[in-house]
């Protein structure tokens, strides 16, 4: 899609806080979320990222979700999800007492953790 292809994709506006993990960077770093579609998001922080970096980011009621670096203007930069997932999920309250059983996950299936090399579902 060209960049004016891709500014009609819905999106949410909100304001989340989400833990983005940079390829070669130790440590996560906490952002704002301040949009979010299906194929991707707009975070804000102090993120040291360049154009087609490769990131994780850890979405509420969803957990890690890989993508790269589409863009970065200033403090805030867009990403790209490798694969799509329901900014539904991500805008629900957490629920501590709900049953998050595979069906109810964003994504089609369990997630690899690269920490741990073995394939989990995160528990919420």
């Amino acid at each position: 899609m060209s960049s004016v292809e891709t500014r009609q994709v819905g999106r949410d506006s909100l304001f989340l806080l989400a833990q983005v993990r940079v390829d070669g960077q130790e440590n996560p770093v906490r952002v704002k979320v301040r949009n979010l579609s299906a194929g991707g998001m707009m975070a804000e922080g102090e993120v040291r990222v360049m154009r087609g970096a490769h990131v994780e980011v850890d979405l509420r009621n969803i957990g890690w979700v890989d993508g790269n670096v589409a863009w970065k203007q200033g403090n805030r930069f867009g990403i790209a999800f490798a694969e799509e997932i329901d900014p539904k999920i991500v805008r629900a309250p957490v629920d501590s007492s709900a049953d998050h059983s595979g069906a109810d996950l964003a994504l089609n299936g369990p997630r690899r953790d690269r920490r741990q090399g073995e394939r989990s579902l995160r528990k919420l």
